[in-house]
């Protein structure tokens, strides 16, 4: 079992305004070869700067050996909202891709290509138009995902269902490959992915929102041109191709109204998912005691799963995530991330102790640790006796050998409006 790494240092702050929403990935992304961190956010009008920075998409840029920061706007004053923040992809020929969409407010998906090995300069913005596909609906998220030598950027686009586009020269040029699910929407959108990739790509989904639907979670991933149910079930034979399916006929990873030690659980949402050594493991939020239903916003519960050999599902509820982060949101939560180098341990926001459930001033990072699978954990404090909130961890790949622990801190009181920070804990792994 992998140590715990110790944080008995201040953190370093790469960005003084700036913060991210969690249905994009890589948010972060570390070249190991250059020892170069790059974090994708978007700042707030609030924030440092905000008079002149409002809506910047915006790539810090950090030298891990020294920690020295550089700040690239990739497009300024796009729009003021966290869910614009650019995908990641590291090419093979040493340039950098980042993709980004705006929230539902027009329908272009965007995206730069950086000189060779030169995260801090780019070329042109170029934009792959949805109009024709969406009615003019609106494109939101960019996921940057390789399967069988073709890269894939996931989105939410026709009828606010999971779409992809492809290129097969790594992001040059982009054309539309289809949709991955297809259901009748309900409320605001439909489905909330978040997607893992490996030698396959993985998805976990939901029905809809969960402010408009009783949302259950499902897991399914492709390979070979097939989505397949967990256990390797073909539910769609030609995905991204003609009629797409239904999510909820994919692997049912949590059922709404399932009861945990006596408490009903209800309106899952997603928040994680890595791949790791061949073992699927996810993160999710569900809301406790939702009674009468849609009035209780401030029992939220941390929950983690992982597959089995055949491909069943272990699920587990971790900690208490409490109440809403604001009134606008019933179900954001400060959010739980998976190492993804270490399947047994995960980084949670939250403003309950995990320790003992004592109630606190702010959210707090904690780090928590399995040795069973995830039926039982051990906490660790990684921010303590804050004066503000500590949100939305993240750990960011590249580096196997490296511990990139990044969070912001401030205050949010919306998607579109916050005062925040991005900081970072920098480790090697023990």
């Amino acid at each position: 079992m992998a140590a715990d790494p110790v944080f008995d240092a201040d953190p370093w702050v790469l960005n003084r305004n700036g913060a991210w929403c969690w249905y994009q990935d890589e948010r972060a992304l570390v070249d190991p070869e250059s020892n170069v961190l790059v974090v994708g956010s978007v700042a707030a009008p609030e924030g440092e700067d905000g008079a002149t920075r409002a809506g910047n998409v915006e790539l810090t840029v950090t030298d891990l050996s020294t920690g020295a920061s550089t700040i690239v706007v990739l497009h300024e004053n796009l729009e003021a909202d966290d869910h614009n923040v650019p995908g990641l992809w590291r090419r093979r020929d040493g340039r950098w891709l980042a993709v980004y969409a705006k929230h539902k407010s027009d329908n272009y998906t965007r995206w730069r290509v950086s000189e060779p090995g030169d995260p801090t300069t780019w070329g042109p913005e170029q934009t792959f138009d949805w109009t024709e596909l969406t009615g003019g609906r609106g494109v939101t998220y960019s996921n940057l995902h390789e399967l069988d030598g073709r890269l894939y950027c996931f989105a939410r686009a026709i009828n606010d269902d999971a779409c992809a586009l492809v290129s097969d020269d790594e992001g040059d040029t982009w054309t539309f490959a289809g949709k991955l699910f297809d259901r009748p929407k309900v409320g605001y959108v439909n489905g909330y992915c978040r997607y893992a990739g490996t030698d396959r790509i993985d998805v976990l989904t939901t029905d809809h929102h969960p402010r408009d639907y009783n949302n259950s979670i499902y897991h399914g991933y492709l390979s070979a041109g097939a989505l397949h149910a967990s256990d390797g079930t073909v539910v769609d034979p030609h995905a991204l191709s003609g009629r797409a399916p239904d999510q909820a006929n994919l692997t049912t990873v949590f059922a709404a109204d399932s009861v945990w030690d006596g408490e009903r659980m209800t309106r899952g949402w997603t928040t994680d998912i890595r791949r790791i050594e061949g073992t699927v493991v996810a993160t999710f939020t569900a809301r406790a005691n939702d009674e009468p239903e849609n009035s209780n916003f401030a029992d939220h519960r941390f929950f983690y799963g992982r597959t089995n050999d055949d491909g069943t599902w272990g699920v587990f509820q971790v900690a208490k995530a409490g109440r809403a982060l604001f009134a606008r949101e019933e179900d954001y939560t400060g959010l739980i991330a998976i190492d993804p180098y270490d399947a047994d341990s995960v980084y949670a926001s939250t403003h309950i102790d995990p320790r003992d459930g004592s109630e606190l001033a702010h959210h707090e990072i904690f780090h928590g640790r399995t040795a069973d699978g995830g039926a039982t954990w051990s906490w660790t404090p990684v921010t303590q006796d804050s004066s503000v909130d500590n949100l939305r961890p993240i750990v960011a790949p590249g580096d196997p050998g490296t511990l990139v622990l990044l969070w912001f801190r401030g205050e949010m009181t919306a998607s579109q409006h916050y005062d925040c920070e991005i900081a970072a804990h920098v480790l090697p792994r023990r």
